[in-house]
């Protein structure tokens, strides 16, 4: 682990050159630039709004605003898409990045972190955005937002675990490239984001401890929408869980390097 940490300190400024380069060179011809980051995730904001808040009169409960189920809404895309455009970018990290696996001498750790500082650039650049349309829908973040690096965290480090993991297995089960998306779709909407969560049967309510995300995604509305603080002890046992997982995913990561430069 050492060694990693060292080649990354060592490599910072390839990363930090590589992050820079990643998000130029996507929008080096548009118009609109670095806004079109921001633009999918709260068009799909406004489209679930518009039908569930107007046609379905949905309603979140404890919530003044009239605007309420955008405001809840926002909140739990602003979770999600960081969590699963890791997800996404690790997906096919290795596969793209093939030839540079193959230099015996670059280490590789370098990959997954550049996955991770971009989408921590794209995902910053949203929250400010939604901080304007909470500005607009006379909606205002309270003290409770100091929370949002440790819920950033946790997602970061839930995203990257699962990311690396599925990004070596994918380079030697490329099936996984294609049912990823499709879980993630399914993850989607089994987490509370939607919809809130007293429309789910008290009996049921049980299941999304099993959705590793819940706990994140609520967090980040308890924090955002209701301003009160998380529940910690649930965010400290993801956490706990994805340094494990983490962990499981750089050794796989390393012992994996070499075979995946020959299968690239």
């Amino acid at each position: 682990m050492f060694i990693m940490f060292r080649a990354l300190w060592q490599y910072r400024y390839f990363v930090l050159s590589s992050i820079k380069n990643e998000f130029t060179t996507r929008f080096a011809r548009s118009s609109l630039g670095g806004l079109w980051v921001i633009f999918n995730p709260l068009a799909q904001v406004a489209i679930y709004a518009l039908i569930l808040s107007n046609v379905l009169a949905a309603k979140i409960p404890n919530i003044g605003n009239q605007y309420s189920f955008a405001i809840y809404l926002t909140a739990g895309i602003l979770a999600w898409s960081l969590f699963s455009d890791i997800i996404t970018r690790c997906l096919n990290l290795f596969i793209a990045q093939g030839n540079l696996l193959k230099k015996v001498m670059f280490p590789k750790v370098v990959l997954p972190t550049i996955v991770v500082g971009t989408s921590l650039l794209d995902n910053f650049m949203l929250f400010i955005s939604i901080l304007g349309i909470f500005a607009l829908l006379g909606h205002a973040p309270t003290i409770q937002i100091l929370w949002l690096p440790i819920l950033t965290l946790a997602t970061l480090a839930l995203g990257i675990s699962f990311g690396l993991i599925l990004g070596v297995l994918n380079v030697f089960i490329r099936d996984i490239g294609q049912a990823v998306p499709i879980i993630l779709q399914i993850a989607f909407w089994f987490t509370p984001i939607v919809y809130p969560l007293s429309i789910i049967p008290e009996s049921y309510r049980y299941l999304l401890y099993f959705n590793p995300m819940y706990p994140i995604v609520k967090g980040y509305q308890d924090v955002l929408v209701y301003g009160t603080a998380p529940e910690f002890t649930q965010i400290s046992i993801i956490l706990a869980i994805s340094m494990v997982l983490l962990g499981f995913g750089f050794f796989l990561f390393q012992r994996a390097s070499e075979e995946m430069a020959d299968v690239l």
